[in-house]
Formats: structure tokens, sequence, C-alpha cells
């Protein structure tokens, strides 16, 4: 692990995806690319875009890159016209970063066109696929959310008066899923709400689904519930309709780490508005963690909510001395010391005439190769800090996630094999502090076991029989895309 340095943005924390739905206006794709917009942070590898005339058709455009990249404006005005629509942006947790990988996925079988967009991972999607193809069917992606495709599309499954809930419970392990058919939005999420999914109204009185409600915020829509853990929920010309395709697990598992590190602090997830969260673990984190400095710093940008929470509840004054570069894009590994170290100063600026001879706190949501931190302490130090304590809003991560975070194996993770003293080492500071189980759980507004933390405890709410990896359905004759 030590031999392999990341710059940042290589191999910081990326899940799938962030999904958007609308349905009963002549500006759908418009209103979409909007709620896209604010889900940026959710996915930036690629974005699609799903549109239906309410009838008979369906069309859908999905590129590789940003929202604002991909989507014109006369595209939205005229190839994407429609009365409903839904969107997506992805970073690709199964499946590579490829044009055909994109979603919305847009398929015809037997019922019609649909377009489906996934933010999870099935983990019962290799055993699926395998199945599938030794009956000939042929896949045109990599992506573990073709299978749902494909089980729509079985003859013994097209036949019942109501498909989709049976293909729902061939499903394994996390999806929120949004579906567009040519009548109807579909909204579902599976019976252990691992990741967000809520729904809203607009002013004009149209229904939409959103990963998180920083989209509604975009578009000027208000929060009307989440939808359940094994519910779907149907937007057609006459409404909305709720039914039940599984009920609710016994224990829910939604992901802790969405309030950690992914949501946009402005969303409410989960019933907790994310910000809040962050700053009352930076305030348990100051209570276990107690050290005496000059300021609080944040490692921007979600350690700052917790940093606030921190810098009160210690009364250190909080101080903004880590600028982040908003402009830069993907970065690589490159060879040299030197070039690892350019690409840190151009990724963040350091406000040397701030940290120069002071204690500073640097608050980070979240190590997970250590490698990143590590180039970032150095630029701390060679700004002159006298003194760098890291404090960690999040237990140390030990365990890969299989339910839709980019962190899969164990030897990606530096707390993996080491102690904290001997990852404080590595990082090349005074202290090192990571938050506690307990005292995270604490600060979360539902019951303890109403969380998944298996990348910190490898508890497993649902039972991960047969891993696979980011690429397992590569092939290489897929090199072409």
């Amino acid at each position: 692990m030590d031999s392999e340095v990341a710059l940042p943005g290589q191999y910081e924390k990326k899940e799938k995806c962030g999904l958007f739905g609308i349905w009963g206006t002549p500006e759908a794709s418009q209103i979409t690319y909007q709620a896209m917009f604010a889900q940026q942070h959710r996915g930036q590898e690629s974005a699609g875009i799903a549109v239906t005339d309410g009838i008979a058709n369906v069309n859908a455009h999905t590129a590789m890159g940003l929202v604002s990249q991909v989507f014109p404006p006369r595209m939205l005005k005229e190839d994407l016209a429609g009365i409903a629509a839904i969107g997506h942006v992805r970073y690709s947790t199964t499946g590579s970063s490829r044009l055909c990988n994109a979603q919305p996925l847009l398929r015809q079988y037997v019922l019609g066109p649909v377009a489906v967009a996934h933010n999870g991972n099935l983990i019962n999607a290799a055993l699926l696929r395998h199945e599938y193809e030794e009956h000939g069917h042929i896949f045109q992606s990599t992506t573990d959310t073709e299978i749902i495709v494909h089980l729509l599309a079985k003859p013994t499954h097209v036949e019942r008066p109501d498909p989709l809930p049976h293909v729902l419970k061939h499903l394994q392990g996390a999806f929120s899923l949004l579906f567009l058919f040519a009548d109807r939005i579909e909204a579902c999420r599976d019976p252990w709400g691992v990741r967000p999914l809520v729904l809203g109204k607009t002013a004009g009185g149209c229904w939409c689904v959103a990963s998180e409600t920083c989209a509604f915020d975009a578009i000027g829509a208000s929060y009307v519930r989440e939808i359940e853990p094994g519910e779907i929920v149907r937007i057609d010309q006459h409404g909305l309709t709720c039914r039940r395709f599984s009920p609710q697990a016994d224990r829910k598992a939604h992901c802790a780490f969405e309030h950690v590190y992914f949501a946009n602090p402005a969303s409410k997830i989960f019933g907790d508005t994310v910000h809040i969260v962050r700053e009352r673990l930076g305030a348990q984190l100051a209570i276990e963690a107690p050290v005496k400095a000059d300021y609080v710093m944040p490692m921007p940008d979600s350690g700052r909510s917790a940093a606030l929470g921190f810098a009160k509840q210690s009364g250190i004054p909080f101080e903004e001395g880590i600028v982040p570069n908003r402009f830069v894009g993907r970065t690589f590994i490159l060879p040299s010391q030197l070039a690892r170290d350019v690409a840190v100063a151009i990724k963040l600026n350091i406000i040397p005439d701030v940290v120069s001879g002071k204690r500073v706190v640097i608050v980070e949501d979240s190590i997970v190769r250590g490698t990143t931190t590590r180039l970032k302490m150095r630029a701390l130090r060679a700004a002159g800090a006298k003194e760098i304590h890291l404090r960690v809003s999040c237990p140390p991560i030990r365990n890969p996630c299989f339910y839709g975070i980019d962190f899969p194996t164990r030897k990606e993770l530096i707390a993996n094999e080491r102690t904290v003293e001997q990852i404080r080492e590595f990082l090349e500071v005074e202290s090192l502090a990571y938050l506690s189980l307990d005292g995270l759980l604490s600060c979360m507004k539902l019951p303890p076991d109403d969380y998944c933390t298996a990348c910190w405890s490898g508890d497993y709410k649902i039972p991960v029989d047969h891993p696979q990896s980011k690429f397992s359905f590569e092939r290489d004759q897929l090199k072409m895309f």
C-alpha cells in the first residue's frame, strides 16, 4: 500500500450515484438538469437524462463528463423534449467508467421502452448475470444495473399482472432505482434502505423523486417524505400511488457514511440534516480527543461542518487555512515526488500567514488509503505549521464496502493492518484520533441498529456470500467503448 501514492481525487471516497425524476411538465428535462447539477457531488464520471412523451416514446442522452458538459441548452429544449424525465450522475463502483455504462440505461423489450437509473450495488448481480448468459442473453454494458432489465424482460415475469415487484424480489444488496416507462415513473428502494431516496412536489404540483433534498431546493420543490425501504412509488398522469414489493427488513441499514462524507450538507437524509449531524460529530470528537491548539481548520470541503462542531465544543478558534481549487479536474498517479507535490499544491492552497508557527487541529471526514492525506499533511508542514493534530470524524475504515462505496478491497485501507499510532507515524503528524463508533452513532437521530456501519465494524447486515470487484463484468471486447 505504502509504495502506491495517489493524488487528491484518485483514491478519495466515491460512491454511485445521484438520481432525479419528475412527471407532468413540458420542462421536465430542464428541471432534471438543474436537479442533477445540484447532485453533481454524487458522481462526476458520466451523466444522463431520459424523457418520455407520456404515451409511447422514451428517448435518452448519456455522455461522459459533468452535467454542464453533457447537456447544451438546445438539446434539453429540443432533443430531450418530454413531459417526464429521469436523470442520473454516476461514479462507477460496478463496471468501469465507460460510455456503455452511463445511465439511465435505455432498452427496448417486449412491453416497450424502459430507462433505468440506479444508486447502489447488487451483490448477487454476478450470479444472475451468469445465469442469463448461460441462457443466451447478450449484455451491452458491464454494470450490475443491466441485469434488472433482463429480469424485467424474462417471459415468466412479463406475463405477471404487476411484474416489477416480483423482479425486485430477485435483487440482493443496495438499490435505489428509478424506472422511466413510456407512461409512468416507478421509484423504489431496497428493503434495508441503504441509500437515500426522497419524494417531493414542485410549486406547480408535479411529483418528483431525488437522492437528496438539495435537488428539491435547486428547483423550488418541497420535501414530502422518504420513500420507504421496500416501497415502490408510481407517478403517472393520474398522480401518485404506492405499493410494497417487500416488508422493511428487521434491521435497517442506512449508510452512515452518507452523513459523514457523501451527502450535501444542506440535504436532509434518514431524517437528519447532514450539516447538523456533522457538527455533532465534530463536537463529539472534541469531547473524545481534546487537544491544545491555536486553530481548528477543516480539510475542505466535507470536513467543514465537523470542524465547526469541534471548534464550538473545544473553544479553539475556527480558521480557514486551507483553500481548495474548485477548478481542478481528475488527477492521476504521477511518477515523481516533485510531480505529486506540485499536484497537491494545485489542488489545495495552504495560507502560510495563517498556519506558520501555529498548532493546528485539522478535521478530516475520513481516511481511506492515507497516501493522499499524508501529502496534505506534508503541504501543511511545508507552509510552516508548528504542530499538526489530525482529528477524523468517523472510526477507522477497516473493511470493504459491497453496497456502493468504492473502497472494495482491504489492501486499499490504511487502517486494516495498522494501529492508530502506526497510522499517525505514516501521516507524519503530532497526534491522530478517530471518533469512536458509539460516539458516531450517538450523533444520529435514529436508533443505532438502523445504520450500516460495516466499513468500520465489519457487521454486514446484508449477507455477502459472493463478493465481486468493480471490474467483475469486464470483457476484453468492451475495450472499444
